[in-house]
């Protein structure tokens, strides 16, 4: 297959096309401001960028690297647009029944599932099955996980440490596959290579640019609200040493 042909598949856009109807039906209650609004067309943006042009075909066939950018913009990236999107009207109360304790673990488990070596495999194997399931559940998996930082009722110390935690114990499996002195998915070493890559190496860039995309994107949102959790304390502490 040719490695810079689109991805015009009935079921992905039938997908993405449900979700931003989902989205746009529920402003007519709860509508969202300009910059939330924003924020979901980037995500629409990003999921068509990985799963309609050549990005997906390349995943889909030629290199690991390209397939686990595909996973982080699904899992990471698009919800947590998505989940910022939303108006704190309705995502307040949905963040009542969604518990960090549950949420992190769950998008933890979903995350270290599906990139053991035999199940990765399967999946690549079963494009219109398998596949649409593990990019599904990484999908929901992240509204999960985002949804208790950016619409929970927790403080902003709460969810500085929540957000450093999600980074700590995921980052590990970017930087194992980043240092394993061989390749571990067989899918990849069987699929034609692209761009002059040995497998090893495709394997090697995707672990660095997983490890680094996380460091990046969750040291942000966590200096975030480390900075609110500070400046809190800080107007805390002159309240309480004003003379009454």
């Amino acid at each position: 297959m040719d490695p810079y042909s689109w991805a015009l598949h009935w079921e992905v856009l039938a997908a993405i096309a449900a979700l931003a109807g989902a989205y746009y039906w529920t402003q007519r209650r709860w509508p969202s401001d300009t910059t939330r609004h924003a924020a979901f067309d980037l995500a629409i943006i990003l999921l068509l960028a990985v799963y309609v042009t050549p990005l997906h075909t390349i995943a889909l066939h030629y290199l690991l690297s390209i397939h686990f950018l595909q996973n982080v913009v699904t899992a990471e990236w698009a919800p947590g647009l998505v989940v910022f999107a939303v108006s704190p009207a309705l995502g307040r109360p949905i963040a009542r029944y969604i518990h960090p304790l549950v949420a992190l673990p769950l998008w933890l488990a979903t995350y270290f599932f599906w990139h053991v070596p035999v199940i990765y495999d399967a999946a690549l194997n079963r494009p219109h099955s398998l596949l649409h399931v593990e990019h599904l559940t990484y999908f929901l998996a992240g509204l999960l996980m985002w949804w208790p930082v950016i619409h929970g009722r927790f403080s902003d110390g709460a969810k500085a440490a929540y957000v450093f935690a999600a980074f700590v114990l995921a980052s590990p499996l970017g930087l194992l596959l980043a240092l394993l002195p061989r390749p571990v998915y067989g899918f990849y070493e069987d699929a034609p290579q692209l761009w002059g890559l040995s497998d090893l190496t495709d394997q090697q860039i995707a672990g660095v640019t997983m490890a680094v995309e996380q460091a990046v994107v969750f040291f942000a949102v966590f200096a975030h609200y480390f900075a609110r959790f500070l400046r809190t304390e800080q107007i805390a502490g002159v309240f309480s040493e004003t003379p009454r």
